[in-house]
């Protein structure tokens, strides 16, 4: 395996904690299964997808290119990314009292509309960028060699966990969305621990690495 067996147990914990999260993308995935049925669900989570996967490209170039320029550089961006981690934990915690509301509206979409508005609302989300630039070089090693396939190793893994997560609740977007719609204290212990899973990794990371 290219990456460190401790830092790809770490990105499973986080990567999971953070898939099941209610989110801008859930919900999206929610609604289209509760709408148009489980092959909806299934195309709405692959365009997300997708879009996930030129995300984990871009950065993997980008930040590949930046370490073979500027070794120090690498270290500076994980640190900006670890103290973006904190942010986010920080910001999860603060607001895990805010309504989770379905954002992705009440009409009826043909497949091939789901997959595109999947894929390009996540693609054109500047914080899905940011988040994907500051998550991703956490968990890869420059010492070990071959960033590419750590990277590439990692999306894989991404991609899986995402069919695996939002897959499922678009596929039993009925019952899922019931849930989210009653069970307001699980999301808000939810979002309390993905924040202070976030907060851990992103001071663990900033102070050792």
């Amino acid at each position: 395996m290219p990456v460190e067996s401790h830092l790809l147990l770490a990105f499973l914990l986080t990567t999971t904690v953070a898939m099941i999260t209610p989110g801008p993308d859930m919900l999206f995935i929610l609604g289209c299964g509760m709408r148009n049925g489980p092959r909806a669900g299934l195309l709405a989570t692959a365009g997300v997808a997708t879009s996930e996967l030129v995300h984990v490209a871009v950065a993997a170039a980008g930040l590949a290119a930046l370490l073979a320029a500027v070794p120090v550089a690498f270290t500076a961006v994980r640190i900006a990314g670890a103290a973006y981690l904190i942010y986010l934990g920080v910001q999860l915690i603060r607001h895990r009292n805010d309504p989770v509301d379905d954002a992705s509206g009440d009409v009826a979409m043909s497949g091939r509309r789901v997959y595109l508005t999947g894929l390009t609302t996540n693609l054109l989300n500047p914080k899905m960028v940011t988040f994907t630039i500051a998550f991703l070089p956490q968990f890869v090693s420059p010492a070990r060699g071959h960033v590419w396939l750590q990277f590439a190793a990692l999306g894989a893994i991404l991609i899986v966990l995402e069919f695996l997560v939002d897959g499922t609740v678009g596929l039993l977007a009925g019952r899922i969305g019931n849930w989210l719609r009653t069970r307001r204290t699980a999301r808000r212990r939810i979002d309390t621990a993905t924040g202070g899973i976030f907060i851990g990794l992103g001071v663990r990371l900033a102070l050792l690495r």
